[in-house]
């Protein structure tokens, strides 16, 4: 094996195999050597359950239509019309009915409850009211436990997101929101649920919230919010089992697509069986996300073929609680990652892969076989692998990650993200490297590259450092320092 070596040479007893056809200087390698386990041996039987479990969800419902016109709606804009929508939502229910919000109409609305077995079809525009006292809770189109419920439509949904606002800040570049604003969707316990073709947008706070939901199918949903509107998640699975997340669009301040297990009274058990796909992401937070709400088991998860157009965090995994992450796939998707003003999460990162307290006294659960493939873009901030002392990174593979280091925004740098958490730095001054491993076992980089752009600070340093690591495997990595001059290629505490 010809490997060239720095001149400090390679301790024997490291942690580190490379391959022949990888060449870079090596300095202050210790740790272990550890054989790297099979990752993600779950994932396939995973996806076979969830494709054959979603079957059942492509159709299209055939039900008598009850036009909420009929039941006094009035569709100006104006006058509040929940109630006969939900008159006309009743009064389908039992017999699969279909309540047609009709086009050319605006409706104004506060809560909302839907009932199974209905196809709630939206041609026209909900509007929602901006008074508190109009809601019956803090969802807009809400349903519990219901089967079968399918919410079509090609209308919209305008959630009127400065009406939530006290102003403006110009200093960190986000809008101030007030005490109480509801999110667009709470469906809580639904069982053969479809959302299709529908556009929501403006929303003051989360969107598409699904808690404790089973054989789900999102489709070809446009989510359109104010990137300055904090809190704005797009999509949220929480708790949800046997999920296809596929052909969206989504514009959100926040989390465009989060997977989460938050806590609850309810035992809603586990996320696991999700498969999200062929999406177009711009937001001002994680592209694609797992946490930080991590409070149940969050398994057998699948990200492919996604496009992030911007993000503070491209694709991202924040353990922070008690639940344990595993057997998750990111293959096939491109991204740009960027800084934005202090208050927005995220500090430019190309992958973030934490598992880091919340509390001093939380017991953190595990973060293990995690499978990045075929993955491009360009970032202001590291590839990220960061577990604690607590809390190992177990069995990572990333494969074909490429990522160009720049920097083009005007903010600081030279630092990472570790919020929230009240145990560790919340903002941790840290060099910027092209991969960034600290606290993780067995991890392979397999064919992976960083180069480095026009625009290079000083906290730009080598192409790889690790910390605590045991188990490190390269294969083909390819990539120098930003300051060859000045910095090793690989550096290794």
């Amino acid at each position: 094996m010809k490997t060239k070596l720095s001149e400090r040479g390679v301790h024997a007893a490291s942690g580190i195999k490379v391959e022949t056809d990888s060449v870079f200087p090596v300095i202050g390698i210790c740790g272990r050597r550890s054989g790297l386990k099979p990752a993600l041996r779950g994932i396939v039987r995973g996806g076979v359950i969830l494709f054959s479990a979603l079957l059942a969800l492509n159709f299209t419902l055939t039900a008598k239509p009850f036009n909420v016109l009929d039941f006094g709606a009035k569709g100006d804009g104006a006058t509040p019309d929940t109630a006969a929508i939900q008159h006309a939502i009743d009064a389908a229910t039992g017999d699969g009915g279909q309540v047609l919000i009709p086009r050319s109409r605006q409706f104004l609305v506060a809560t909302l409850v839907l009932k199974g077995g209905i196809d709630f079809h939206l041609d026209g525009e909900l509007v929602i009211s901006t008074n508190q006292s109009d809601y019956a809770s803090d969802g807009v189109i809400t349903a519990s436990n219901a089967t079968n419920l399918h919410i079509t439509g090609s209308g919209k949904i305008s959630g009127r997101s400065l009406s939530f606002m006290t102003g403006y800040d110009a200093t960190n570049e986000w809008w101030l929101f007030k005490d109480w604003r509801p999110k667009m969707f709470v469906l809580t316990g639904c069982t053969n649920l479809v959302v299709r073709d529908i556009t929501f947008g403006d929303a003051p706070l989360w969107g598409l919230h699904m808690l404790g939901c089973q054989n789900v199918l999102v489709d070809n949903v446009t989510v359109n919010n104010r990137l300055a509107v904090p809190n704005c998640d797009g999509i949220d699975p929480d708790h949800c089992r046997d999920v296809e997340i596929r052909n969206c669009h989504l514009t959100c301040g926040d989390d465009a697509i989060v997977i989460k297990s938050t806590r609850q009274t309810n035992d809603f058990g586990p996320c696991a069986n999700i498969h999200v796909h062929d999406c177009v992401i711009r937001t001002q937070d994680a592209g694609l996300k797992i946490g930080t709400e991590t409070t149940g088991d969050i398994h057998d998860i699948v990200f492919e073929r996604c496009k992030i157009l911007s993000g503070s965090r491209g694709l991202c995994i924040q353990l922070r609680d008690e639940g344990n992450i595993s057997n998750v796939v990111f293959r096939d998707i491109q991204f740009t990652s960027r800084y934005y003003s202090y208050p927005w999460w995220g500090r430019g990162e190309a992958i973030s892969l934490t598992a880091i307290p919340r509390l001093p006294t939380t017991k953190i659960g595990t973060l293990r076989n995690i499978q990045i493939q075929n993955v491009t873009g360009s970032a202001e901030n590291s590839v990220r692998i960061n577990g604690t002392a607590d809390s190992r990174i177990q069995d990572v593979i990333l494969e074909n990650v490429s990522v160009k280091l720049d920097r083009w925004t005007k903010y600081g740098g030279d630092v990472f993200d570790n919020r929230p958490t009240r145990v560790f730095d919340p903002i941790e001054t840290h060099d910027t490297p092209g991969f960034s491993i600290r606290c993780a076992d067995d991890v392979t980089l397999k064919n992976c590259s960083v180069t480095w752009g026009r625009n290079l600070p000083d906290y730009f340093t080598s192409a790889l450092e690790a910390e605590s690591v045991t188990g490190l495997r390269l294969t083909g990595f390819k990539g120098g320092a930003a300051h060859p001059n000045r910095d090793p290629d690989i550096f290794i505490h």
